[in-house]
């Protein structure tokens, strides 16, 4: 598998107030702003909402989907959680680009280490994959646990063509299509451009948004590390399994 790209930067989100409340519209969520059909080192995120009054969230397990598994997946560190992984032998393996890949990540549990998730408040739950595979949607599990002891599985999916949505729904990730290859231009429908001298002030405009480009990509030195990790467990794992 190719070495994984930088992606946004994966970091535990800080318990954030939940400006909609109400268990109707509190369900557990996944997102993802670049998550493509057989796409390649991607950020998932697991937005998980308190619908309790007096209780906390003290533990989040993510079962990611068996039949359409990962070639590679790491968890975000977070404050305040312990994170754990299992994994599952592939009854058909993945190929990539290094080898074939056996194993894959089957749950991912954080447990609290502090307070966890307050009432009224939400968390974010980060994973980072590095190849998708290749399929309209993924359907998650998601176990939600509290400290009163209360347990609630959002693990119910709706029956086809059903017009209602059931009370607790598993998360659904919806991937983009691959994008096609565009060609490259011809040399006779490239068009002539005519040089033009560059003004003073453009050019100082350049250099203010080099400058701030250069500060901001500082802001990524995190991500670069998880990824990396990522790509580096993929090739050994490949090259166990020839």
């Amino acid at each position: 598998m190719r070495t994984i790209r930088t992606a946004a930067v994966l970091c535990g989100a800080a318990t954030t107030v939940l400006l909609v409340a109400g268990p109707a519209s509190a369900h557990v969520t996944v997102h993802s702003t670049d998550a493509t059909s057989g796409g390649l080192d991607t950020q998932i995120t697991f937005r998980v909402p308190n619908e309790e009054a007096k209780a906390s969230t003290t533990k989040v397990e993510i079962v990611l989907p068996a039949d359409k598994p990962f070639a590679g997946a790491l968890a975000a560190s977070k404050a305040g959680w312990k994170v754990v992984t299992t994994s599952h032998t592939l009854k058909t393996p993945i190929t990539t680009d290094d080898g074939k890949i056996t194993t894959a990540v089957s749950t991912v549990t954080w447990t609290a280490t502090a307070g966890g998730t307050g009432p009224g408040m939400y968390d974010d739950f980060d994973i980072a994959v590095g190849q998708l595979p290749v399929t309209d949607s993924l359907t998650f599990k998601a176990i939600q646990t509290y400290n009163d002891g209360n347990v609630v599985r959002w693990i119910q999916q709706s029956a086809p063509g059903a017009t209602s949505h059931p009370d607790f729904p598993a998360p659904v990730l919806v991937l983009r299509a691959a994008t096609a290859a565009v060609p490259s231009a011809t040399p006779s429908s490239v068009p002539s451009v005519t040089a033009k001298a560059v003004p003073v002030a453009s050019t100082q405009a350049s250099n203010d948004s080099t400058a701030k480009a250069l500060g901001g990509a500082g802001l990524g030195v995190g991500a670069v590390a998880l990824l990396l990790a990522l790509a580096a467990l993929l090739r050994s794992r490949a090259s166990n399994a020839r």
